[in-house]
């Protein structure tokens, strides 16, 4: 019986730590939920090639996003800042060199060229 009464405390302390750490590790989601971000393009220029504007959003209102790649198709690295938008290989492209967009932050960058599918495929929540 005494040594039941002794190995609660302990017991205690490793279902306590082993809850705070699934809380940490799922947290993040938690906070953000479905606020994934978007990339949203607007036709600005009606000339030959067109121009587009391009804004890269966090849609989450608690963390900052980082690492956001983005299908991009054949988007031509000629065509915008890498610093803001990086072509890292065929349909994977990076948006602000993989560093944060706070939350609810744009990011928007301008192009000229027929317009380029776009959708976000990969980030991570950076969530205290």
């Amino acid at each position: 019986m005494e040594l039941k009464m002794q190995s609660l405390p302990a017991f205690k302390l490793v279902v306590w730590t082993l809850l705070t750490l699934v809380s940490l590790h799922f947290g993040s989601g938690a906070k953000c939920g479905t606020n994934s971000p978007t990339v949203k393009q607007t036709q600005v220029g009606f000339n030959n090639p067109p121009k587009f504007m391009v804004e890269v959003q966090n849609n989450c209102p608690m963390c900052p996003v980082i690492n956001i790649h983005v299908k991009c198709g054949s988007f031509s690295k000629a065509l915008v800042n890498p610093k803001l938008f990086k072509v890292l290989a065929f349909n994977d492209c990076v948006v602000n060199g993989g560093l944060p967009l706070g939350p609810l932050q744009k990011l928007s960058f301008n192009y000229s060229h027929q317009k380029y599918l776009m959708y976000p495929t990969t980030w991570y929540f950076q969530c205290e």
